[in-house]
């Protein structure tokens, strides 16, 4: 009763988020990245770990430095949340900017959308939903809290005709909905386990990395279009990459190193707005020590 009690009040702190100047909600979101720094302990070693596993030429001030924008910017994206599902829409379009190839969404043509974790990923589909004319389609995960699980769905599906799908209602519907022209918002990005992973490179370093992208690419006659979300000043900068040649091949452990390498250049150019609070290399190949 008190989780839910609890739960209900920061949606309605949300709520009023909604409608805060964006700059003092920024200079918010720093302050509760600067506490999330200092008191969730365990998150700031595994994204230290992460950073010193995958930019090993960094000294420990520079990855200390690195960590704290990190939880900046990991806070400053959750608050963002109170008006990109709160906001007026007029606010929400205004914030959000779509830039890049934008017709690669014209027509029916099957897209499955490559949306790396970083901290803007709602942003993205928020911007995807309210701007372009697709149905577009999403794989959800249910939370455990039934109060916020049920208030992320609602912003979620705010803009838009869309549908979120959920891990138990398997392939086949959503490979249906792709070939119907559905665009597929997918997050490959994360371990989920050594079940279905191939371990590729991730910064040279071996990650257990679901094939998804090439798989449902493949499945869905679709192609392959990333979409990066950065966090600005005045919003989101939600940017559009041309689609991609030759994807899928024959080999989809290929393909998804293939998906990393692009990763890796994706977040070389903002490394501080990547979700590195995620055990990206717990699961290790055979023989190899624990990192964690």
């Amino acid at each position: 009763m008190l989780t839910r009690l609890v739960s209900k009040f920061g949606i309605v702190v949300m709520h009023f988020f909604g409608h805060v100047p964006l700059p003092c909600l920024r200079l918010l979101g720093s302050l509760l990245g600067w506490v999330l720094y200092l008191l969730a302990v365990a998150r700031r070693r595994v994204a230290q770990t992460n950073l010193r596993l995958c930019f090993p030429d960094r000294s420990a001030r520079q990855i200390r430095a690195l960590t704290i924008r990190t939880f900046v910017h990991f806070a400053q994206a959750w608050l963002d949340r109170g008006w990109l599902w709160h906001g007026s829409p007029e606010v929400v379009r205004q914030r959000l900017r779509l830039t890049g190839s934008v017709d690669e969404f014209l027509g029916k043509e099957p897209v499955v959308i490559f949306a790396p974790h970083f901290v803007g990923l709602d942003a993205g589909w928020t911007a995807l939903t309210q701007q372009l004319p697709r149905q577009f389609t999403t794989i959800y995960t249910n939370q455990s809290n039934t109060v916020i699980n049920d208030w992320m769905i609602k912003g979620r599906q705010r803009f838009g005709s869309v549908r979120l799908f959920g891990r138990v209602d398997g392939v086949k519907a959503i490979v249906a909905a792709l070939r119907a022209g559905e665009p597929l918002y997918l997050l490959p990005d994360m371990n989920f386990g050594p079940e279905d992973s191939v371990f590729v490179p991730f910064y040279g370093v071996q990650a257990a990395t679901v094939p998804s992208l090439s798989r449902f690419a493949r499945l869905g006659r679709a192609k392959v279009v990333p979409v990066v979300t950065r966090m600005t000043r005045q919003g989101y900068e939600v940017q559009i990459m041309p689609s991609w040649s030759a994807f899928p091949s024959d080999d989809a452990a290929a393909d998804t190193a293939r998906m990393n390498l692009c990763l890796q250049s994706f977040i070389d150019t903002m490394p501080d707005q990547y979700f590195w609070v995620h055990k990206r290399f717990k699961d290790r190949p055979p023989g190899d020590a624990a990192v964690y």
